[in-house]
């Protein structure tokens, strides 16, 4: 992890040696030396309409109430991340009017992006001080937290205590999960569990379970272990949406999905049926082990074919405050990296979950997706 912040903090020191960055690298540093005032009267000597890509539904909200705030024309745009990177790669090396502003997920995609020059880092003066060091670049907006949310109805509940409860026969076609195959993030999540640090918590764990030393046969590490077994019990859903859905059904008793904790804010979800594990493990004083999900970053990017990047700038510094992230911080599932802006009421601080969830170690999962992805694949057919 040390040597990726290495090399991602000297991109953003060498991206105005980019030639196709110059300008807008140029921009964002004198960005950084700006006041809030000061960046508000550039931003809004540019002209146009102010455009963002974001694969966050609420994006929309955002750029509105920010519209809203400076008399500023918006337009967003909902897409997911490999469309997000698509139109970056074709709209740096074309000349058609693209993207001010983007919030993207997958670290390992994001820095690729950055080595390519397709975004420049920027961090809001207004805030640095309340952020910490490996939050700055790239600038994490937010974390997102994906849970073991179980069917609380039935005499079955599936209230896991420990992760390897997951792979036994009986829950076979009880676990719903979003096939990572659709969905970059899910994978990592099974990439960073053949790490050797998640690999020895699950060896571990399942000596707790078990009460024997596991037994590899033919796979490399535990994690492996685990992923194949874990994966072989799952049906796939086509959202974290519907999962939600599914599995709080009344018909849906012995079931138990891993999905986005703020999908318990829909109206189409019901609620009151559904335990998350980490919640009942709090509350009861254990840990769901060695893991109860999975926690990701959100990032904001300045796009390098920014037409107004000083508003992009502005509306960076506008998401990094309560006011901007009230959209996601209105509901349970979405954590600020910046220290003044509590975590929504009942749900848990941002450390306890980064304690009881696997975290994304970009670095990893560069150097070993394509080994990781081949073996999944095989258990997701």
């Amino acid at each position: 992890m040390k040597k990726l912040l290495a090399l991602v903090m000297a991109l953003c020191m060498l991206l105005s040696a980019i030639p196709a960055l110059a300008d807008v690298a140029e921009v964002v540093a004198e960005g950084e030396t700006l006041t809030h005032d000061e960046l508000v009267e550039k931003a809004l000597a540019e002209e146009g309409t102010f455009i963002v890509y974001g694969n966050t539904s609420r994006i929309a909200n955002a750029v509105e109430a920010f519209g809203e705030v400076y008399g500023v024309k918006v337009e967003s745009n909902n897409l997911k991340d490999a469309e997000i990177y698509t139109k970056l790669e074709s709209e740096i090396s074309g000349s058609a009017k693209g993207a001010d502003m983007v919030m993207i997920q997958d670290g390992a995609s994001l820095t690729y992006a950055m080595e390519d020059g397709w975004v420049v880092n920027y961090v809001p003066a207004e805030v640095r001080d309340n952020l910490a060091e490996g939050d700055l670049c790239p600038l994490v907006h937010q974390y997102i937290n994906k849970l073991f949310i179980y069917n609380n109805l039935g005499d079955n509940v599936p209230a896991i205590k420990n992760v390897w409860e997951l792979t036994a026969p009986e829950m076979k076609g009880n676990i719903i999960f979003k096939n990572p195959q659709n969905e970059t993030v899910n994978m990592n999540f099974l990439v960073m569990l053949t790490s050797d640090a998640w690999s020895a918590k699950l060896a571990e764990a399942y000596k707790d379970w078990k009460g024997e030393e596991i037994d590899l046969g033919s796979y490399e590490n535990a994690g492996y272990k685990w992923i194949a077994e874990f994966l072989s019990n799952c049906t796939f859903g086509s959202s974290d949406t519907t999962i939600a859905e599914e599995v709080s059904q009344e018909t849906a008793a012995g079931k138990i999905g891993l999905f986005v904790l703020s999908k318990l804010r829909s109206s189409s979800v019901l609620t009151e049926n559904l335990t998350v594990a980490q919640y009942d493990a709090s509350a009861n004083g254990y840990t769901v082990e060695p893991f109860s999900g999975f926690m990701y970053p959100m990032y904001a990017m300045v796009s390098a074919g920014a037409t107004r990047p000083y508003t992009a700038m502005l509306f960076i510094e506008y998401l990094m405050s309560a006011e901007g992230f009230q959209p996601w911080g209105k509901n349970i599932g979405a954590y600020s990296p910046n220290a003044s802006i509590p975590v929504n009421e009942g749900d848990l601080t941002i450390d306890v979950w980064k304690d009881a969830l696997v975290m994304e170690d970009a670095e990893y999962i560069l150097d070993n997706f394509e080994d990781v992805n081949s073996f999944v694949l095989k258990y997701i057919q």
